[in-house]
């Protein structure tokens, strides 16, 4: 099984990625569940889903403790909380800001990550860019994809089409193919 936890603040689409995720998932063939956790449901609050993928049937209903891939969508919460508190050693991390891993002063958290684990992504302006809007999630899950490969970039397409139709839906695709390819483009590098 393969365990997301994604941060945010509510406004971000942190439960709308939590869910396209898993739709992604079963557009694959796979097991999933998306499921939120709120503290104070209002704008800007700290909020954070999960995601289950798997290729068997999931019973588990518990907030994932010890994720496999951490995506924090806002990069002041680094301030707020450990974020990736409980992250697996061998874990992804992925960082919606235009500023680098040592800039944001994780460098002890990639050091506990293998090599090429921990990666940021200015997902926030690549929805400016994209849809208009500063809504980072459809970017981050691009890079996710591109990143993880535990679901495609087309299965995440998809889902996202089915998020939103028609063309917010296709802006929001835009932002996810861009972020996957700039990550894919610093792979090869």
């Amino acid at each position: 099984m393969f365990e997301v936890r994604i941060h945010g603040r509510g406004g971000q689409g942190v439960v709308t990625a939590a869910e396209m995720l898993s739709v992604a998932a079963f557009l694959e063939g796979k097991h999933a569940q998306a499921f939120p956790s709120f503290g104070s449901e209002r704008t800007g609050a700290p909020v954070v889903a999960f995601c289950r993928i798997s290729d068997r049937e999931i019973r588990l209903r518990e907030p994932i403790q010890n994720p496999d891939a951490v995506i924090v969508q806002d990069p002041t919460l680094f301030k707020a909380l450990d974020v990736t508190e409980g992250l697996k050693p061998d874990g992804y991390l992925i960082v919606n800001t235009a500023r680098s891993l040592s800039e944001m002063h994780l460098g002890e958290v990639v050091a506990r990550l293998p090599a090429g684990h921990a990666l940021t992504v200015p997902a926030t302006e690549l929805a400016l860019k994209h849809i208009n809007r500063p809504a980072p999630n459809t970017a981050l899950l691009g890079a996710f994809a591109a990143e993880v490969g535990v679901v495609s970039l087309e299965s995440v397409l998809e889902a996202i089409r089915r998020a939103f139709p028609g063309k917010v839906g296709e802006a929001n695709v835009e932002a996810a193919k861009a972020a996957h390819a700039l990550i894919a483009a610093k792979a090869a590098a």
